[in-house]
C-alpha cells in the first residue's frame, strides 16, 4: 500500500478518529522527533466539545499530572502531589485506587506506595535490610523510572475502571496511548506490552484505542498479540521534512521492526532519487545494528568490499563523514550526485547480501539519475 499523505497533524488525527469507525484500535510506530506526542494531543482535542471530552490519554502530558513536594524545610516528608483539577482522577476517592494499583505495581516494583485522598498526595515507602530484620522505611523519594511506572500502573488503573463501565469514566470513548515504556528494560516491556493487549482486546468493550510507540520490541510484541487477519490497523508513522507534511503507511505482512521500516523508506528514496544527507545516518543506524546482531565491533564489517577497495575504507569512510555531517536534519538537503551513487551501492550491497524478505525490495537499483 501506498503511504497516505496528511497536510498536517488535525488532518491526520481526523483520519484516524475515522479509521475507528470500523477498527477497535490502531497502532502506530513512528521515530522519536516525529511528532507522536503531539499528535495524541490532537487527537485528544479534537474529542472536545465544551466541557465534555471523549479521550483517556497517556502521554508526556499525564506525567505532568503529579508533582514532587520534596519537603526542603525538613528533607523528612517527601509525596508526589496529585492535580485534583484534572478528570483523570474523577473516581479517586471513591474507587479504592490504592487496592487497585498496587497488583499492577507489583509486577514492576518493590516499593510500596498510601493514596492521600484529603490532601491529594502520595507517598512512598520501601522494605530494606536491617541486620537480620526487615524495616519500613516511610516517605521515601523514588527515582524517576519509579515515579514513572507508578503513573504507569495509575493510568492502567483508570483503563480498567473505564473498560468496566465505570460511571466516573462514563465520558471516556477513546484510549490514546503514547509511548508508556520508556523506563521500562526489554523484560517488563513484553509484560507491559502483553498486559495491554489483553485489555485492549477485551471483546464486551466499545471503547477505541490508539497505540504509539518508538521502542521497536514493545511494538513486535503488541502487532503479536493485537494480530487481525487483515492487519489493516497497523502504521508506520513518517514525517515529510521537506514540507511539513506526514504520511502512514500500512505495515502489512511485513515484519514489525523498525529497521527493516527504515530500510524500506531508504530503499524508496532511492528509487524516487531524492536521497538527503539525513538518509546516511538512517542507513548508518541499520549498519550498526546489524554488525551488533552479527557479533562484529563495527558496522564496517558489513559493507561489501569492491575489488579496487578490498578494506572496504572507502564506503566506510564516506558512511562515517556524511553520517556526521554539520547540518540539520530538520533542513533536508539533497545530496551530491556522486554521493548519491555511493549511497546507492552501499543501500543495495547491503539488501542483497543479507537475507531480507526479497517481497519487499522487487525492484532493480534506480540506477544513475536521468536528466
Amino acid at each position: 500500500m501506498s503511504p497516505i499523505p496528511f497536510a498536517d497533524l488535525t488532518a491526520l488525527a481526523q483520519h484516524l478518529r475515522q479509521e475507528l469507525n470500523n477498527k477497535k484500535f490502531i497502532l502506530l510506530y513512528a521515530y522519536n522527533g516525529t511528532g507522536k506526542t503531539r499528535l495524541s494531543t490532537t487527537f485528544k482535542d479534537l474529542g472536545k466539545n465544551g466541557d465534555e471530552r471523549d479521550t483517556l490519554y497517556f502521554n508526556a502530558f499525564t506525567e505532568d499530572l503529579f508533582s514532587w513536594d520534596n519537603d526542603l524545610a525538613n528533607d523528612r516528608e517527601r509525596v508526589l502531589k496529585i492535580n485534583k483539577d484534572s478528570r483523570f482522577f474523577a473516581g479517586l476517592e471513591e474507587m479504592e485506587f490504592d487496592n487497585r494499583i498496587r497488583p499492577l505495581l507489583d509486577r514492576y516494583a518493590d516499593f510500596d506506595f498510601k493514596i492521600d485522598t484529603d490532601n491529594w498526595e502520595v507517598s512512598f515507602s520501601r522494605e530494606v535490610q536491617n541486620g537480620d530484620g526487615v524495616e519500613t522505611v516511610d516517605d521515601i523519594k523514588v527515582s524517576r523510572g519509579e515515579e514513572n511506572i507508578f503513573i504507569w500502573c495509575f493510568f492502567l488503573a483508570v483503563v480498567q475502571l473505564a473498560l468496566d463501565g465505570a460511571e466516573a469514566y462514563a465520558w471516556v470513548k477513546h484510549i490514546y496511548i503514547d509511548d508508556p515504556i520508556t523506563s521500562l528494560d526489554e523484560q517488563n516491556a513484553i509484560a507491559v506490552a502483553t498486559h495491554l493487549a489483553r485489555l485492549v482486546k477485551k471483546p464486551e468493550s466499545e471503547l477505541k484505542t490508539v497505540i504509539s510507540t518508538h521502542h521497536t520490541l514493545f511494538f513486535n510484541v503488541l502487532c503479536n498479540e493485537l494480530q487481525n487477519r487483515k492487519r489493516d490497523n497497523l502504521y508506520f508513522l513518517s514525517r515529510d521534512r521537506s514540507s511539513a507534511g506526514y504520511s502512514l503507511r500500512r505495515t502489512g505482512n511485513t515484519p514489525f521492526f523498525h529497521h527493516v521500516a527504515a530500510l524500506i523508506e531508504l530503499y524508496e528514496a532511492e528509487r524516487s532519487g531524492e536521497i538527503y544527507t539525513h538518509h546516511f545516518n538512517m542507513l548508518r543506524a541499520i549498519l550498526e545494528k546489524t554488525a551488533s546482531f552479527h557479533g562484529y565491533e563495527n558496522f564496517s564489517a558489513c559493507i561489501r568490499r569492491d575489488e579496487n577497495d578490498v578494506d572496504g575504507v572507502l564506503h566506510t569512510r564516506l558512511v562515517n563523514l556524511l553520517s556526521h555531517g554539520n547540518y540539520s536534519l530538520y533542513e533536508p538537503r539533497e545530496m551530491l550526485e556522486e554521493n548519491k551513487r555511493h549511497f546507492r551501492t552501499i543501500l543495495h550491497d547491503f539488501i542483497q547480501r543479507y537475507p531480507f524478505n526479497p517481497a519487499l525490495f522487487p525492484s532493480e537499483p534506480a540506477g544513475e539519475p536521468t536528466t
